[in-house]
């Protein structure tokens, strides 16, 4: 030992002092001889002894001599032999550490970038994989536990400590994208390796291993880790029952901190069955976090996984008879929380339908025995989560359930009566009611087809095939195929029941009436009399508009809903105070049902908007179809500035023109005011006139959240149409204030709502009037927009919250900036 160290001693000191290359080279050539693994000048015993203790000191010696002159001396092949075989040839884990550890400690110089070459090869030379069988090697000695640490983070943050260092000087072979791949195949390398000496009866230990893999998909690169190791894994272990038993030992290694990355990474990179099967093994009994990712979290708690990976997922647990019961545990937790009435309130849809998703794929792999023993339970699942699904305001929740109920229906009771529901299909829905089906790695065995064709309807298969024949036959006979039918296209239905022509008379047909034809022909009229006959309106508004609001569609009249919603639109345009005063008493009224609520809501947003849009009547220009029916029948109106403008008309039409200045004839149309700034008072406050207390038929901070949520959308509405109204400033405080309570609503559809009448305050108040009246409201409606777009579950909602963020900061930094100072007069 202490000849060694005298050796080593000289040698640091020649390499340091030196000025003679020949000397150095000599040197080099006396310590290369301990790591020459094939000579015998130099016993065994003091090549471990170099290697464990003087190794180290040697290397760092040699880096210190970078700046020497013998080493710009040296020829290319010397330093290829010795200075960079020195680093090549030695302990690899001692020299990668080394390396490591002087290239960030080096300024950029020459001196770095041949270190870099040197780290550069000891990359691409497989130097990496031979550290990692060395300590898959349990006869050499083990190093410290802080040592085993320290080798395993540079292993993993090399690209990153590499990038600090060297910033934009990185080299291409040290970026992530290919560092992980090359690590990936030199833990390859390793494991097969360990496959290797398992067969030579040499025992071996994966543990570093399955740390390293661990710590590397913890970092966020399980994706590139396995686009390599999986598919070389899957080729190992397809007919290699060793290679398989050294996956399950990795993979059971692992340590639990570092589980989960492990066991999503590979579940994402392997979308089979009995592949993924055959990598994991039965992990998910041996160790409880991988139990609780594979049945818990990646089922419950994360909604970002395809389908393909549900599949595999479940199917891993469906493949073996050990694995079984946490299939089904995993099933009895996602039909606890499909019909839970919170979990639907406060998830958002892309979560409840990744629940859907994988609940129909476990309930697609019972067998009878385990559908016929849980069928009680989930009957039971069933009839509550419908009923959570239905009672929600938003569309696609409530065709969610349906679909996912008649799926569970199909499946429970395939010969008696199931569940039917009407809905528009989509791609969801259609791609759930397909998960039904079970994939070939978890469905049972089919029957053969000759049992297949006789078990149908318990018959033999040829028994009706003669009265089939007989029967397509008749029916040959009696076809109707060769007649041409009548050409319908042209007939017009026949009127029986004359038009109204007074609003008197639409009022008793529509109250008293019994004829279905009379009553259509004066539900058709109302809008045009209305419209027509303004003066006369106004005496039967109020009793004209009641009448409409309590009508029922007694004889299923084609287009009922519109011409009646038309003509209370009509009645709120025409005589619009009396009118909006009776309806938004009425809104907080007794004996209404939800529908007639909806509908008094609707007909204020659209008369409020036809109101706020500019009339026709100030274009005195005629129309193509005045002036055709001027030139047909004559009358007052031929006058000679009429003719005037048709001759103009014709001229125009009959002129070709190169090139056209300003068109006289199509000037923009003439300013008109806004019919609704001076009404919009009266379709506003009555409606925040009694919100919060609560009635015996309507709770509408209670059970009726469907209508608050319209309630808050159409104030909004009425806010936005109120723009550059004087009372807007009002409108906009009364706004905030309400929405303000209801802000947190558990419902989707009223958060949207709130998020929308946020957005029309900050379109429609001015900005000098949102700072000073409104100037604490905004503070707080600010923090609360930017949680509300980070944390909401609902994805419309954090996109409106994130809209009205933008909104709200626009205008704040519009009314700080100083105003411009007058242009100065020449």
């Amino acid at each position: 030992m202490d000849s060694v160290r005298l050796v080593v001693r000289q040698c640091i000191n020649t390499l340091s002092s030196s000025k003679d290359s020949e000397q150095a080279v000599q040197a080099l050539q006396t310590v290369k001889k301990y790591l020459d693994k094939e000579s015998n000048e130099l016993p065994p015993s003091d090549k471990d002894i170099f290697a464990k203790f003087h190794y180290t000191r040697l290397l760092q010696a040699l880096i210190r001599s970078l700046h020497a002159d013998w080493v710009q001396t040296l020829t290319p092949r010397q330093h290829r032999e010795l200075w960079d075989g020195l680093f090549l040839s030695g302990p690899p884990d001692q020299a990668f550490l080394v390396m490591l550890d002087s290239v960030t400690s080096i300024s950029p110089s020459t001196s770095l970038d041949r270190l870099l070459d040197v780290l550069d090869s000891f990359m691409q030379s497989g130097r990496i994989g031979d550290l990692l069988w060395s300590a898959c090697q349990r006869s050499t000695p083990t190093s410290s536990l802080q040592m085993q640490d320290t080798l395993l983070s540079r292993l993993v943050a090399l690209p990153d400590l590499l990038a600090n260092h060297l910033q934009h000087h990185t080299r291409p072979n040290f970026y992530p994208q290919r560092y992980y791949p090359l690590l990936a195949r030199e833990l390859f390398a390793a494991l097969e390796k360990t496959c290797e000496a398992l067969r030579g009866q040499t025992d071996c230990s994966v543990s570093f291993l399955a740390q390293l893999l661990g710590k590397v998909c913890t970092q966020g690169h399980s994706e590139e880790i396995f686009r390599v190791l999986a598919p070389s894994l899957l080729t190992s272990t397809q007919s290699d029952f060793v290679w398989q038993r050294v996956c399950w030992r990795l993979m059971e290694s692992v340590p639990d901190r570092w589980m989960e990355a492990v066991i999503s990474g590979l579940v994402l990179a392997v979308d089979e069955p009995t592949a993924l099967s055959r990598l994991m093994g039965n992990v998910i009994l041996k160790n409880k976090k991988a139990q609780f990712v594979l049945t818990h979290k990646l089922l419950l708690l994360q909604y970002k996984h395809q389908t393909p990976v549900l599949r595999s997922l479940l199917g891993y647990l469906a493949q073996d008879s050990l694995r079984r019961p946490f299939l089904i545990q995993a099933m009895k937790d996602l039909c606890s929380t499909w019909s839970s009435s919170s979990v639907v309130r406060h998830t958002p849809f892309e979560q409840q339908l990744y629940i859907s998703k994988a609940l129909l794929i476990s309930l697609g792999s019972l067998t009878e025995a385990e559908l016929k023993e849980l069928r009680h339970e989930l009957l039971q699942c069933m009839l509550a989560g419908v009923q959570c699904h239905l009672d929600s305001n938003l569309v696609q929740v409530r065709r969610l359930g349906m679909v996912v109920a008649e799926c569970l229906s199909s499946k429970l009771d395939p010969q008696g009566t199931q569940l039917k529901f009407e809905y528009e299909k989509d791609a969801d829905s259609e791609e759930l009611v397909s998960l039904l089906r079970p994939s070939s790695a978890s469905a049972p065995p089919p029957p053969s087809s000759s049992e297949a064709a006789g078990a149908i309807e318990g018959e033999p298969r040829m028994a009706d095939s003669q009265p089939v024949a007989s029967q397509s036959s008749d029916s040959d006979l009696d076809s109707d195929d060769d007649l041409v039918p009548f050409d319908m296209s042209k007939d017009e239905e026949l009127v029986t029941s004359p038009a109204p022509r007074y609003l008197r008379d639409c009022v008793e047909a529509l109250t008293s009436s019994e004829d279905p034809k009379r009553v259509e022909a004066a539900l058709h009229a109302v809008e045009g009399l209305v419209r027509k006959h303004p003066m006369t309106t106004r005496e039967v508004s109020v009793e004209l508009m009641k009448v409409l609001l309590h009508l029922e569609d007694q004889f299923n009249s084609d287009g009922f809903s519109f011409w009646r919603q038309r003509g209370m639109v009509a009645l709120t345009v025409v005589d619009a105070i009396p009118v909006t005063a009776y309806v938004t008493a009425e809104f907080y009224a007794l004996n209404y049902s939800l529908r007639q609520r909806l509908d008094m809501l609707e007909v204020l947003a659209l008369s409020a908007q036809e109101l706020s849009e500019p009339t026709a009547a100030s274009d005195k220009r005629p129309t193509e179809s005045a002036v055709t029916e001027s030139k047909m029948t004559g009358g007052p109106q031929d006058g000679p500035q009429h003719w005037k403008w048709i001759v103009e008309q014709r001229i125009a039409n009959k002129t070709k023109r190169f090139s056209k200045g300003a068109d006289r004839t199509n000037r923009a149309a003439a300013a008109a005011p806004n019919r609704f700034a001076p009404l919009a008072g009266y379709f506003f406050f009555p409606l925040l006139r009694n919100y919060d207390r609560p009635q015996v038929t309507f709770d509408l901070l209670g059970s009726d959240h469907l209508v608050l949520g319209r309630l808050v959308h159409t104030l909004g509405i009425l806010m936005y149409l109120a723009v550059h109204a004087p009372v807007a400033a009002q409108m906009g405080r009364a706004l905030l204030d309400f929405i303000w309570t209801v802000r947190h609503h558990a419902d989707a559809v009223v958060r949207q709502g709130v998020h929308f009448a946020a957005c029309a305050v900050l379109l429609s108040v001015p900005t000098d009037c949102l700072l000073s009246e409104l100037g604490e409201e905004l503070l707080e409606a600010r923090a609360w927009l930017k949680g509300a777009a980070e944390v909401d579950p609902d994805a419309t909602c954090r996109s409106l919250a994130l809209q009205a963020l933008v909104l709200l900061e626009q205008r704040l930094t519009k009314g700080l900036q100083p105003p411009e100072p007058p242009a100065q007069a020449l």
